[in-house]
This record gives C-alpha cells, structure tokens and sequence, in this order.
C-alpha cells in the first residue's frame, strides 16, 4: 500500500511502473499509471502505429461455472450467452429491471460450464453483490472472485498481436477477433483473449501473479510501449467505445448510449430487465449519443455544456479528449435528437467561452 494513499491497491506490477518512471494516480480504488515519461500523445501514436501495453489488472475477473453457468448468465445479462462457443468472447451488460447500466462487461466461454466475465475496476463489488443478489434460483453454480489471484495485461496495437505470438507456444495470429485460446508465453501458463479497449488489434492475457512481470518485460523488450489510462482513454473515445459512469449508467438503458446492438429482447429465456428494455426499444429518444469535432483549439472535457447555434442547451458531454489521432479535440456528447444529426453546428461551453463544434460520424477513428 502507498504510503500516501494506504487505502489504495496496487497490481502485481506497481514496482515495475515505479522503475519505469511512470505517473501513478487514484482510479477506482487503484494505484495506476496514467501515463509514462514519454507522455499520453506517445502512448497513443503507438498505439496506432505500432503496439502499446497496459497493465490492466485492476479489471475484476470473476470465474463462473457449474451445470448451471450458462443459464445463470442468460438471466443476468442482456446479450445470448448461448450462442457463445467455447473459445469465443461476448461483450455484454448487466441491467437493472428498470433498463439502467449496472455494468458493461466481457463474457469469456472457456469450457461447456465455465465462464470468466470481466467487469469494470469500480463496479467489481456491485457486479458480484449484483451476482449473489440472483444466484439463488440456480442450484448448480460457483462464483469466485479471481481479481487478486490473477493479472491481466493488454497489448494494443497493429503489431501487438505478431508480437505476442513470437513469444507463444501457440499461433496466436489465427485467433479470431473475440477469439480465446489457453497456451504458454514464455513458459508461462496465459489465456489470450483477441479483445481490447483501443479500436486496434490486439491480445490481452491473463496469468498468474508470480508471471506477470515476466510477460511484460518479455513484451516491452520485443518493442511494445507502456501505456497508462490516459492514453488508454484518448484511444476509446477515438473509437466510441463507451466508459461507464459517462457514456452509461443506472441512469441510462443502453438505447442511450449507443448499445441497442448488445441487447437481445428476443432471446428464448427471460432476463432481468427484458420487459423494460422490450418497451423502451421502440420508444422516441429525448437524447442520443454523438460525437463532436471541435473546430478550434478547444478541448471538450466531461461534464461540458453543449449549446445550439443559439445558445441554448442540448445536452452535455459525456466524455472529451485530445485526439492525437485528428489532431483536434473531441468528445462523445449526449445531446437532444433535435441536435443530433451528423453535421449540425453546436457550441461547447470551456470555461465560460463558447466553441464551435460540429456533430460527427462515429467513430472517429477506425481501423484499415
């Protein structure tokens, strides 16, 4: 624990980030590196260009299985657990009966019976109470909590992937996309995942504790850059990819927040808040999510006033960055329908100053 800060976790890689120079912050409980010496626009250029690490551990990672695993999970999320092989990755959410967010979440189907889903580092507590709350029904189920038993690493990036298989005893280059695999890099023991956070190709590989060291240092000595959570949100904003408590909460049903795809009213079995989200599929939207493209040298960030051509709020944003990518600010906003279509000047409210903006096509970024 920090000195500083002793209530303040810390992965299995705190003393490599330290050596390494890297800024350590607060987030949701952790002690995590937000960016390294060579800075947050380096971190992203990488990223794009070439490949980037994260230490992702903070993740919670929770194991479930039993006879009854699958139906469990059909009834706790809203996408088709059954129409996951073994060996796939499904990214999913945990709603409330009334539609909101309680989590976006990854489901990985490693066995017929045997899942490993990934929650966000500030809902691990709620999602497991959220778990518990509606594991009664299902006799044949465990639920472990391995967050602290494992580490979980993220190399991001058009060659992350060619650089993780020169290390692996498997050929992790014909690993589908969302694909998972179990081999060994570096005679260590990793489950490789084809998934990230980025908008680029990538693996990220959960081990053991006593080998994560190895791996990264094995993976940052083939070339890969270390990168922190400022660049690793730069990179999700640039791709649309939602972060929850701004694009998403209990507040918002995820119609709101660009999600309708995740959500399958019309699978065969009944989940918690199916009749809400059935309902509110159809219903006219007061506000949707859009992305918008600063045409100054404004940077949008959370929370911002969003204003029309004259000066009247529409919405606010939800998220906002620099992007290295477009070499402009932007920001994921969510604004009235009346100010949503792609085009549309809007003004962004930075400190007191008004900014023109303009409503874009998302993502901004995606990948050739």
């Amino acid at each position: 624990m920090s000195d500083a800060n002793p209530t303040l976790l810390r992965t299995p890689l705190y003393d490599v980030h330290q050596k390494s120079g890297a800024k350590l912050v607060p987030f949701a409980g952790w002690e995590m590196p937000v960016q390294y010496k060579s800075g947050v626009i380096t971190e992203v250029n990488a990223v794009r260009q070439n490949a980037g690490l994260f230490d992702v551990s903070h993740m919670g990672r929770v194991r479930v299985h039993g006879a009854d695993a699958l139906a469990f999970l059909q009834f706790i999320t809203v996408n088709d657990v059954a129409k996951l092989s073994v060996g796939r990755a499904q990214y999913s959410l945990l709603c409330t009966d009334a539609g909101g967010v309680i989590d976006d979440i990854i489901v990985y189907r490693l066995g017929v019976g045997e899942f490993i889903v990934v929650v966000n580092a500030s809902n691990r507590v709620k999602a497991l109470a959220w778990f518990e709350r509606h594991r009664t029904r299902f006799v044949h189920l465990a639920i472990e909590d391995e967050t602290f038993l494992t580490g979980l690493i993220a190399a991001q990036g058009p060659n992350a992937v060619k650089l993780a298989d020169n290390l692996s005893d498997a050929d992790l280059t014909v690993l589908p996309r969302f694909g998972v695999t179990e081999t060994a890099i570096c005679d260590c023991p990793v489950m490789v995942a084809r998934t990230g956070y980025t908008g680029e190709d990538g693996v990220e590989l959960f081990c053991r504790n006593e080998d994560l060291e190895a791996l990264w240092n094995a993976l940052t000595s083939g070339g890969a850059i270390p990168c922190g959570l400022g660049s690793r949100d730069t990179l999700r904003v640039e791709a649309c990819l939602p972060l929850y408590g701004h694009e998403m909460d209990e507040r918002t049903h995820p119609y709101e927040a660009r999600l309708a795809w995740v959500v399958k009213t019309d699978k065969p079995v009944p989940f918690v808040g199916q009749a809400t989200l059935a309902t509110l599929k159809s219903a006219p939207r007061d506000k949707v999510l859009v992305g918008v493209a600063m045409e100054g040298r404004g940077v949008p960030r959370d929370s911002y006033s969003v204003l029309d051509e004259s000066g009247e709020p529409v919405g606010h944003v939800t998220s906002g960055t620099f992007s290295p990518t477009l070499g402009k600010g932007i920001a994921l906003a969510r604004v009235r329908t009346i100010a949503s279509e792609v085009g549309t000047t809007v003004q962004v409210v930075i400190r007191d100053v008004r900014h023109p903006a303009t409503v874009t096509a998302l993502p901004f970024y995606k990948k050739a």
